[in-house]
């Protein structure tokens, strides 16, 4: 559809396959999904969950928020639940949240989501992202810590609403409704600064791991393993060369899934506990930066 090659995209990107939904399949059907197998692996039933979360900028649809369809498909009567829109960042904020609802004491379990049916609001004839973006959906289970000194340590998150114009999708809201017009323009397609989003990326995803390791006293070296976004491969590798961490400390998955959003963090570290990379006590850095510009580190000893 567009002139260029796998050669071509895996260079640029690290990419060499995605997955896309079938035409039947929303992002309430994959969020549902993630959620089964996070309560199937946790040994819970969904009536015991206090809360959901699901992290997405594909949502099923405006309203209702899609932790409503997602809470009506697994049964999960006793939890209330919302939407929370941050893009490739989504998913920090929402281990984020959740975890301050946990450390309140006003919740005991909640399930984070990051689910993205970016394959929705792609223009496959607009080579800048149409290379870039796959279709997914993980799920995190919150709830207190049994022991002491394992769990959430701390987080880092920001803003930049000046890079809003960098990665958007420009229509379809209240600034520019649906029209035919606005469909013909592809205005319901994502649009992205490549460069500009590449050089914020690499510059914050170090900035915000340095920040949060600092709040908290610590330095890259005690951080086992560090869980980023996968954007692109060269964004996560110039990172974490800046870090100091060399490769086996780091999850690179992308060439498998693309861009999946919200769900490239569950993803990546459901992965690395399979491959044995994650141990109990162990300090795990997660990091992402997403449209907004959004931007997130959450530092975890891991129980």
């Amino acid at each position: 559809m567009v002139e260029t090659s796998d050669e071509w995209i895996l260079t640029r990107t690290g990419i060499s396959e995605r997955h896309i939904a079938g035409p039947d399949v929303a992002t309430s059907d994959m969020a549902a999904n993630a959620a089964s197998a996070a309560l199937l692996e946790a040994g819970i039933p969904a009536s015991e969950l206090d809360a959901i979360i699901v992290c997405t900028v594909t949502p099923d649809m405006f309203f209702p928020a899609t932790a409503c369809l997602v809470q009506d498909k697994i049964g999960a009567t006793n939890a209330w639940g919302f939407d929370l829109s941050a893009a490739c960042a989504g998913f920090i904020y929402g281990i984020t949240t959740a975890a301050g609802l946990v450390m309140a004491g006003t919740q005991k379990k909640v399930l984070v989501i990051g689910a993205d049916t970016m394959s929705r609001i792609i223009d496959y004839k607009d080579r800048a992202t149409c290379v870039l973006f796959g279709d997914g959906a993980g799920a995190f289970l919150i709830e207190p810590s049994t022991e002491d000194g394992l769990g959430f340590i701390g987080s880092h998150n920001e803003i930049d609403g000046s890079g809003g114009d960098s990665l958007k999708m420009p229509g379809g809201g209240s600034r520019m409704p649906s029209s035919v017009e606005s469909v013909q323009q592809g205005m319901h397609y994502v649009h992205q600064d490549g460069q500009a989003v590449f050089k914020f990326a690499v510059r914050k995803t170090q900035e915000a791991c340095l920040t949060v390791l600092e709040k908290f006293n610590m330095k890259p070296e005690d951080v086992k393993l560090l869980v980023p976004h996968q954007a692109n491969r060269r964004i996560i590798l110039a990172a974490a060369e800046r870090l100091g961490l060399s490769p086996d400390r780091v999850v690179i998955n992308i060439g498998r899934f693309g861009n999946t959003t919200a769900a490239t963090i569950p993803l990546a570290t459901r992965e690395a506990l399979d491959q044995g990379k994650i141990q109990k006590g162990d300090v795990v850095l997660f990091a992402a930066v997403g449209a907004g510009f959004t931007v997130g580190a959450s530092l975890w000893r891991w129980a």
